[in-house]
């Protein structure tokens, strides 16, 4: 009974048509004008979606914009080795969907509802009807889809996180212990520091305290210095170690982000130029269709 009743709400809220003013801050509608927008708000209709609920899957069949009115979305995609891949999480103002609006094709990934989510959705058909009869409405979407292309690289670099900090934020003091001891230990600093030592403490024991007082606190074969070094390899051993396996995970971090910015990009320029290639496709029909021509 509470799912029908959930139904019948998101049924009876789909009639509630958009405000023009709501699509002046989405940059998919930004380059059109006051009419243009009202013209396409009229078409709009409202859904709401509840946390965890999936608006639609990857390869689930397109053909509705949403408008994100409240609420968080998160766009996901399934990787090659079957894990999913976080691509994006969408906020008030922001917009999924656009690319089954314009081609008609399945979904690219799949969303789902991270909070209560209020949205405005735009039907395929309802669109393309309104970009058949106002070429101008097309022209704009073109303009507003060219400078979000423009802007590919840009978002991607913002929206992922440096690499770097993400280390240096989960790393704690003994890892970071552990990095400055591997790093002076694998230095021409501790090459030269460990010699000077070496050759400080044979001259003292074997010249400088021979015939003095008790003599040599370490004569040769000088059992006291390698008693010394014995404990600094072994406790420089693990420590190296533990940088080493820490040099791993950053390696794993590094080769995971990238995944994620490589599969993001690739997502994004493949989107945009099937829209492109769309869009052409109705301008080209609009312009053969006109009278004279």
């Amino acid at each position: 009974m509470a799912r029908f009743a959930r139904t019948v709400r998101m049924r009876e809220e789909a009639s509630m048509p958009a405000r023009p003013e709501m699509l002046e801050g989405i940059p998919f509608f930004q380059t059109l004008d006051g009419d243009e927008r009202a013209a396409v708000a009229a078409l709009m209709k409202e859904a709401r979606f509840p946390r965890g609920a999936t608006v639609f899957r990857e390869k689930d069949e397109g053909g509705v914009l949403y408008v994100i009115r409240g609420g968080k979305v998160e766009l996901s995609v399934i990787g090659e080795d079957g894990e999913k891949v976080v691509v994006d999480v969408l906020e008030p103002g922001e917009f999924f969907g656009e690319m089954s609006l314009l081609d008609g094709g399945g979904r690219s990934t799949s969303a789902v509802a991270l909070e209560d989510v209020q949205t405005y959705s735009l039907a395929r058909e309802e669109f393309l009807g309104l970009l058949r009869r106002r070429a101008d409405v097309a022209l704009d979407v073109m303009a507003a889809l060219a400078r979000r292309f423009r802007k590919t690289d840009e978002l991607l670099r913002r929206r992922m996180p440096n690499p770097n900090k993400v280390v240096r934020q989960r790393e704690t003091f003994g890892e970071r212990v552990a990095d400055s001891v591997a790093k002076f230990g694998g230095s021409w600093s501790f090459i030269f520091s460990f010699a000077g030592v070496l050759l400080s403490w044979i001259a003292v024991n074997a010249i400088l305290l021979r015939n003095v007082g008790n003599g040599p606190f370490d004569p040769y074969p000088f059992i006291l210095l390698n008693l010394f070094l014995s404990m600094l390899a072994a406790i420089q051993a693990p420590v190296i170690m533990m940088s080493q396996n820490r040099q791993d995970a950053k390696d794993r971090i590094r080769s995971e982000l990238d995944y994620q910015v490589n599969l993001k990009a690739e997502l994004e320029i493949m989107q945009l130029h099937e829209k492109f290639d769309r869009l052409q496709q109705e301008l080209l029909e609009r312009e053969a269709g006109r009278p004279g021509r």
